[in-house]
């Protein structure tokens, strides 16, 4: 509920600061007055964008505010959702700068306009003559059949499962492209990997395939190293050992003589022992190496299948090769196993589709069970408002499609004489014919919806006399249940508010304002009968006033 509204700096509006109880507010005005600004000053704190033009003064800040009791809304899932401070009694608050920049706020925590507007619509429902064009449209419609069919959960069940289904549907698609281009690939990749296969690389194979090269390819001089080595160690006049032998049969006589040339003896020995091995070792491998010109064949062509892997991947290291042999792998895996996988999320598919037309199906049936109902009470409430030969015929079927309200065509036709031909609301329907069926849906979804804060834009134009008052019972009856505004030119509609206020246009020197005033009963029945009669007040329109008033 709407408990009170702050405008400041906006348009012909300086500050005003009003507020409202619960029940049916009328508020009157000449046309011009500034009705339509309040509505204005409403949209923008309900999420509507804003522009400089907004501003009554271009370097003043024009701020709305606007509080709302909303403890009866069941609103606090969506506060905790955007990680708001849930207050039964919630400010929401719009500023424009003069720079142009605007800023949105509820309970004083910043938002985006999107959850503004989100919240905003669930607020307020101010109804327009472009929310009136909506009652052509079959989803505003079958809203109104779903309602009555109370298909709440059945709806929420289907859009879950709907989710599900055209995220599985992505997905296949997503794999079957996925496959196509993979295909494309395969062949080459595949090769590739074969031939990365087939060479058996492994960590460390192009150092050892190296060593060995250099080995078989240079056996001549290093057997020739070999033998010079193994000379100079075992010459029998100049080689190193025997002169050795004799150094030590020199430091062996001095152990005797003090610790000192123990020690020196020690290390002769250790030196001519080490020497004795080293020879050793240098026969051993002039036994082993030998010539082998098919291992260096066979080495040689190893290595160069190596170099031209790498130059063909435009690398420089085994190791790099191995990880494009990996990727290669995964790569032709992936292509093999997409036909299984395809085939998995076909299945699936299938599945998800079954879920989601079961509850389509389900919806569909409560539908056409609610739309009789529907259809009496329609025409049952528009023949007090001067329809009295009016007809509806509804009738839902299958749809092609999943549509985000079910898989339902809609055929919603009108015919508001007798022996007229059904047709579309749109195209049969005139405009105040339409303000009265919406007057009355508004009214239907009342019963079966915790509907917010109505306003009502003038639905009464184009209307009067009887059919006016009767407008008039039906939107105070709806404010039994909700917060009810009329903004309204009719007096008779305007002798139904609980609440009645004034917005009228005052001149301040070379200053135009806009003001809004809650008239009492004195002043209502003066209201009243300027708008029946005009501004030159005769006794019989006071008394016509007074009369509307009780």
């Amino acid at each position: 509920m709407l408990v009170n509204l702050s405008i400041k700096n906006f348009a012909l509006i300086d500050d005003l600061n009003v507020s409202f109880t619960k029940g049916f507010t009328v508020i009157t005005g000449e046309t011009g007055a500034g009705k339509s600004i309040l509505l204005g000053a409403l949209s923008l704190v309900l999420g509507k964008r804003a522009d400089l033009s907004s501003l009554r003064k271009a370097d003043g800040k024009c701020v709305i505010e606007a509080e709302f009791q909303i403890d009866h809304y069941g609103l606090k899932g969506f506060f905790k959702t955007n990680d708001l401070d849930y207050e039964p009694l919630t400010i929401v608050r719009r500023e424009i700068l003069p720079s142009g920049k605007s800023r949105a706020f509820i309970n004083d925590s910043p938002v985006t306009l999107a959850i503004l507007s989100e919240l905003g619509g669930r607020l307020i429902d101010v109804h327009s003559q472009h929310q009136t064009l909506l009652l052509t449209e079959n989803d505003f419609q079958l809203k109104l059949i779903d309602a009555l069919a109370d298909n709440k959960d059945l709806l929420q069940r289907y859009k879950e499962e709907l989710k599900t289904f055209q995220k599985t549907l992505k997905e296949l698609n997503q794999l079957i492209a996925s496959q196509s281009e993979a295909i494309k690939e395969y062949d080459y990749n595949s090769f590739l990997l074969q031939e990365l296969e087939s060479a058996h690389l492994k960590e460390g194979l192009q150092d050892d395939l190296e060593t060995e090269y250099e080995q078989l390819n240079n056996v001549e001089t290093i057997l020739e190293q070999l033998s010079q080595g193994y000379g100079l160690l075992n010459d029998e006049q100049m080689g190193l050992l025997g002169s050795l032998a004799q150094l030590k049969q020199l430091t062996n006589r001095l152990e005797t003589y003090g610790p000192d040339f123990s020690k020196l003896s020690e290390r002769v020995q250790s030196v001519f022992l080490e020497l004795e091995d080293i020879a050793t070792d240098l026969e051993a491998q002039q036994e082993k190496v030998e010539a082998d010109p098919q291992r260096l064949e066979k080495v040689n062509t190893r290595l160069q299948l190596l170099y031209d892997l790498q130059r063909k991947h435009n690398v420089q290291e085994i190791e790099a090769l191995l990880h494009i042999q990996s990727e290669l792998s995964e790569k032709v895996s992936v292509t093999e196993n997409l036909e299984e996988d395809i085939k998995d999320k076909k299945t699936q598919l299938v599945s998800d589709k079954q879920a989601v037309a079961k509850t389509a199906k389900a919806i569909r049936d409560s539908r056409q069970a609610a739309m009789p109902k529907l259809k009496k009470q329609l025409e049952e409430s528009l023949v007090p408002l001067g329809m009295p030969s009016v007809s509806f015929k509804m009738e839902v079927t299958p749809s092609k499609e999943f549509k985000n309200n079910g898989q339902d065509d809609l055929t919603f036709l009108f015919s508001a004489n007798k022996g007229s031909q059904y047709g579309e609301l749109k195209k049969v329907a005139s405009g105040g014919e339409l303000s009265r069926i919406m007057l009355v849906i508004k009214a239907i979804l009342g019963n079966y919806e915790n509907l917010p804060t109505m306003m009502f834009d003038e639905i009464d134009t184009g209307v009067s006399g009887e059919i006016s008052n009767k407008m008039g019972d039906i939107m105070h009856a709806m404010s039994k249940r909700m917060q009810v505004f009329s903004i309204t030119h009719l007096p008779q509609v305007a002798s139904k508010g609980h609440q009645h206020y004034k917005v009228f246009k005052e001149e301040e020197g070379a200053t135009t304002h806009t003001r809004m005033t809650l008239l009492d009963q004195d002043e209502r029945v003066v209201e009243l009968a300027e708008m029946l009669g005009g501004k030159s007040l005769t006794d019989s329109a006071m008394a016509h006033a007074r009369q509307l008033l009780n």
